[in-house]
């Protein structure tokens, strides 16, 4: 007979602004085991840990603990229950001691005043049990992410913990740290803690866990045993595949010089960032369309982020037409005819409050700068030029952008980039949540973008859609390039194959 879990979704369900964020999911997780909860962006975890943890309400749905029908109000309430949770970003505070990050808000006083001793030695006592070496009474921000990591756990843990949730903890950690936590979370599995660890690392995922749940597209795919699902077989659940019956929409040919090689546009060398992207080469050719495959957490946004100021590289150099540049910004990137779209259409891309037409001239007004406005009429004409060639619907500039499907919002993104004639073009997951047709037709402009010369790196989990739009292929795992392919010469088996590192014996 099966234990009872000590903690159950049933039916969960949470939309917002008229999309399902979760449709009827059932989640569960048993005490001593640590549970993995795997999807792509938009599969629905962060919802449903938020719901989890009382940080937002479910439309419809029950959560039980041990049997008993439980609702939480805010994350305090989750707290008291027994549930707790670190997460990617440290919410501690660096300018406190150890101890007083651990037992924040639970401070004992004598005579009207904090018993610092009792502190530190209630601090000690929990990091002792966890066989954790860090002076009580040392300052937090002295200490390396991955010792900032473990005093969060023992936070977390310093009252009746029943339930602890893990978001990314290894995201910022190298080998040897993330085999310290790793102690940690056997520790706490050997002590009947129930363990949710979030991860995209393939191999930290079954190295650590007991049991996997998959979500995709706000819905549950499945509850498995590691050792009875095949890497390459929990890719393909994640992702999920439809038979393709689109044509390839690539152009056929690199444009190349008079030498009959390719031209290269941008090209790094040992660019990198710490807990973001391992040392990475990589030519970019002129009017080429690059795919970029990988899973979330692989490196892909990450290198995009790099290649065009948004983050800033802790190692190597960038050269664009051969000339060495340091982007310290987006807009220093743009200045150079360097422009990217975020996968983030809705907190990074769109403003929906805007109308179509300030959306189209937003990037465009500032490059100008503030103080020289872009007269009406010539938005009017910008916009009504790009939304009759980009067929943007409704053909109505003063239509709050908002309003509009996610496709047609996606190629207001693009019109607002393409006013700019940038020569390279990022675009990260650019089909992400909108309907097949409108994939078509932005994977058609992308092609013909290309077509007419313009450069393009094209980012996508979609493997069947990097085939069908690049004309070179990267694959990113673990941070890292691992393959550079012609997409002619492989499946979508082989790729699948690459991207999920599917082992023999796996």
């Amino acid at each position: 007979m099966e234990a009872e879990p000590v903690v159950e979704v049933l039916g969960a369900q949470k939309r917002f602004t008229g999309d399902l964020a979760l449709d009827g999911v059932n989640f569960r997780m048993f005490a001593g085991e640590v549970h993995s909860l795997m999807g792509e962006n938009g599969a629905g975890k962060s919802t449903l840990i938020k719901a989890m943890t009382g940080a937002l309400t479910l439309d419809a749905g029950i959560m039980r603990m041990y049997g008993e029908e439980v609702s939480f109000s805010n994350p305090g309430a989750a707290q008291r229950a027994g549930i707790g949770t670190v997460y990617q970003e440290i919410d501690l505070a660096p300018n406190l001691s150890v101890a007083e990050n651990i037992m924040l808000g639970r401070e004992k006083s004598r005579f009207g005043r904090v018993d610092w001793e009792h502190m530190r030695t209630a601090a000690a006592d929990v990091l002792s049990t966890l066989g954790i070496s860090i002076d009580p009474r040392s300052p937090l921000g002295s200490h390396s992410l991955a010792e900032q990591q473990l005093v969060a756990i023992a936070r977390a843990i310093a009252t009746d913990v029943k339930v602890l949730v893990l978001d990314e903890p290894t995201s910022s950690l190298d080998q040897d740290e993330v085999g310290e936590l790793f102690r940690v979370i056997r520790e706490l599995k050997s002590r009947g803690v129930a363990i949710l660890f979030i991860s995209h690392f393939l191999e930290q995922v079954y190295e650590i866990c007991d049991r996997i749940t998959v979500l995709r597209n706000g819905e549950l795919i499945g509850e498995y045993l590691p050792t009875e699902l095949l890497r390459i077989d929990l890719v393909q659940k994640m992702l999920g595949r439809e038979a393709s019956t689109l044509e390839v929409l690539r152009p056929r040919a690199v444009p190349t010089t008079p030498s009959g090689e390719a031209a290269t546009l941008v090209s790094v060398r040992g660019i990198g960032r710490r807990g973001a992207l391992q040392p990475t080469d990589l030519d970019v050719f002129e009017g080429e369309v690059l795919g970029v495959a990988g899973l979330l957490g692989s490196g892909r946004t990450q290198l995009a982020r790099l290649l065009t100021g948004i983050d800033h590289a802790d190692t190597g150099t960038l050269e664009l037409r051969s000339i060495r540049r340091r982007f310290h910004n987006p807009r220093a990137a743009l200045e150079k005819g360097v422009a990217y779209s975020s996968e983030s259409r809705k907190t990074e891309g769109i403003i929906a409050e805007l109308t179509v037409r300030e959306n189209i001239a937003l990037a465009l007004q500032a490059q100008k700068g503030w103080m020289r406005r872009i007269p009406r009429a010539r938005q009017q004409e910008l916009c009504e030029s790009w939304i009759e060639a980009l067929d943007v619907r409704p053909k109505d500039p003063d239509r709050k952008a908002g309003t509009l499907s996610g496709g047609n919002q996606q190629k207001v993104l693009l019109a607002r980039l393409l006013a700019l004639a940038p020569q390279l073009l990022v675009l990260d997951e650019p089909t992400r949540g909108i309907d097949v047709g409108a994939k078509v037709e932005v994977q058609r402009l992308i092609g013909e973008l290309a077509a007419n010369g313009m450069t393009v790196v094209f980012i996508s989990a979609e493997l069947e859609e990097v085939l069908r739009v690049g004309q070179r292929i990267i694959v990113m795992r673990d941070r890292e390039i691992v393959a550079t392919l012609d997409p002619d010469a492989v499946t979508f088996e082989m790729l699948l194959a690459l991207v999920a590192k599917a082992d023999d014996g796996d």
